[in-house]
């Protein structure tokens, strides 16, 4: 077993779940009982010193019986080393731990999770949604029973038909026009098809 996972194992027997190392990458996955508890040793410990969060992410293993899966990714920029912490929490309580008294950077990335899997993060300094608007009631849109081709609101949305939308560079959005409605450009001195005829050179 990586060292690292052994001593995580050793230290948090209770929380410990199970590891697994492929092709370098170590994940851990604990019990949420312990999540916190766990990551505050390999933030804090200086023989770890995870000090940087690089991503959360949420898995949706539906039909399984705990459902849903929250992951870490950590990394130690002294010893060169990432690892990712993960836990599962179930349907009926998808709750966890928010690690932003960890590392801050988890701030947006668990807002994420919440607002496209409906994963809760107590603690959370700031917890909405962060893509979806605030009013949004559909559901979870990452989840994997939900429809993808979304819930009917789709079919009330207005497009734009026929024709290219063009905008010059520097001018306003609003003042953008369709590329029918383009003015024709002016026909070259030489008729349609004739190329201009080249300048003089000065030097013959």
């Amino acid at each position: 077993m990586n060292t690292v996972a052994e001593q995580i194992k050793t230290k948090f027997p209770d929380a410990f779940v199970r590891a697994t190392e492929f092709r370098g990458d170590l994940a851990i996955e604990v019990k949420r009982e312990g999540l916190l508890e766990v990551c505050r040793y390999l933030h804090d410990d200086p023989g770890m010193d995870y000090d940087y969060i690089v991503h959360v992410s949420s898995v949706d293993w539906l039909g399984e019986p705990v459902r849903f899966e929250v992951v870490w990714e950590v990394y130690s920029v002294i010893r060169r080393h990432r690892i990712r912490i993960k836990t599962r929490v179930p349907e009926s309580d998808p709750v966890v731990e928010s690690l932003t008294s960890l590392w801050k950077g988890a701030e947006f990335m668990e807002r994420e999770v919440y607002d496209m899997m409906g994963i809760r993060f107590a603690h959370h300094p700031d917890l909405r949604r962060i893509l979806m608007p605030d009013e949004y009631t559909e559901g979870y849109p990452l989840r994997k029973d939900f429809p993808l081709a979304g819930k009917g609101w789709r079919d009330t949305f207005e497009f734009i038909d026929g024709g290219s939308v063009t905008l010059d560079v520097g001018a306003r959005p609003d003042k953008a026009s369709r590329s029918s409605d383009a003015p024709t450009p002016p026909a070259s001195p030489g008729g349609a098809g004739t190329r201009p005829s080249a300048a003089p050179d000065p030097g013959r």
